[in-house]
């Protein structure tokens, strides 16, 4: 199984996860040219692609997907909200219906030999979700704009082989930035982005000794840097392994941060994680 960012970022986002046999799109929020660029640097074409899985309906997650499915004619999985949404957006243009294969959070797709879990996220959007993939017991979780995290969020994405969590903003960089108020206000909102010190504290919760890698995605241009969020995160790993040998819980400490962690590019691919 393969994890693999071709895009991430406020410009678009678009993953790639797969099996031998199977191959899906995790979001298409930037251009065709791009996309099968990304896919051709994995060895695939979109010919190869099963399905679309989109997240929410906002532009940096679908701007590639009416050229995209209407020329490969490729399923697209999506919450009946997210659909109405994407139908009623001016960047994809129409979209076959018979395209559309609506889900339900909770409720488990399986496309050939991967099996695809949606969960809830708190964003302003339609219906927006994240999804977890599974390929027999390997597990990888995609969770991006995230304005919080509470108990559902924790249980849901537990013991996960590999997760790719959105590190969106510095706090301070986005408060003394160029933005306007209102839309600093609406990225530290509930129904916003997770910043890198709470990418690191709910990663902290998603800690296992099996967890073989991170990415880190969705950073800001603006309000971000990639060494910045790297580094945000480990400090809130560090602290929390520091707590843990203070609690005398030495083998969660010993393990917790033996694994790759990696910050996926604006634009281009990042290193591929393959699940053992």
């Amino acid at each position: 199984m393969r994890l693999c960012s071709i895009a991430s970022g406020s410009s678009g986002n678009c993953i790639y996860v797969g099996s031998d046999a199977t191959h899906l799109l995790v979001d298409v929020g930037i251009s065709g040219k791009r996309t099968e660029v990304g896919l051709r640097e994995l060895g695939l074409s979109m010919k190869d692609i099963d399905g679309i899985f989109i997240t929410h309906e906002h532009a940096d997650h679908i701007a590639g997907l009416g050229v995209l499915s209407r020329k490969y004619e490729i399923p697209i999985y999506a919450t009946k909200g997210t659909i109405e949404a994407i139908k009623a957006s001016a960047c994809v243009g129409r979209i076959p219906e018979d395209l559309f294969c609506p889900i339900c959070a909770e409720e488990k797709v399986t496309v050939k030999d991967l099996v695809c879990n949606p969960m809830k996220i708190s964003h302003d959007a339609a219906e927006p979700v994240a999804y977890r993939i599974c390929h027999g017991k390997k597990r990888v979780g995609i969770i991006t704009d995230l304005g919080n995290y509470n108990e559902y969020t924790v249980e849901s994405l537990k013991g996960m082989d590999a997760l790719l969590l959105e590190a969106n903003h510095d706090v301070n960089m986005l408060q003394v930035g160029p933005y306007p108020y209102y839309l600093k206000q609406r990225i530290l909102g509930d129904r916003g982005h997770l910043s890198n010190e709470r990418a690191g504290q709910l990663l902290c919760h998603l800690l296992h000794e099996k967890l073989q890698a991170v990415m880190l995605g969705h950073l800001s241009k603006e309000n971000n840097l990639p060494e910045l969020a790297y580094e945000s995160v480990r400090v809130e790993l560090t602290m929390a392994q520091i707590s843990a040998r203070d609690a005398e819980c030495g083998q969660r400490a010993k393990t917790m941060l033996e694994f790759p962690m990696y910050v996926a590019p604006r634009s281009g691919n990042s290193p591929v994680i393959s699940i053992a």
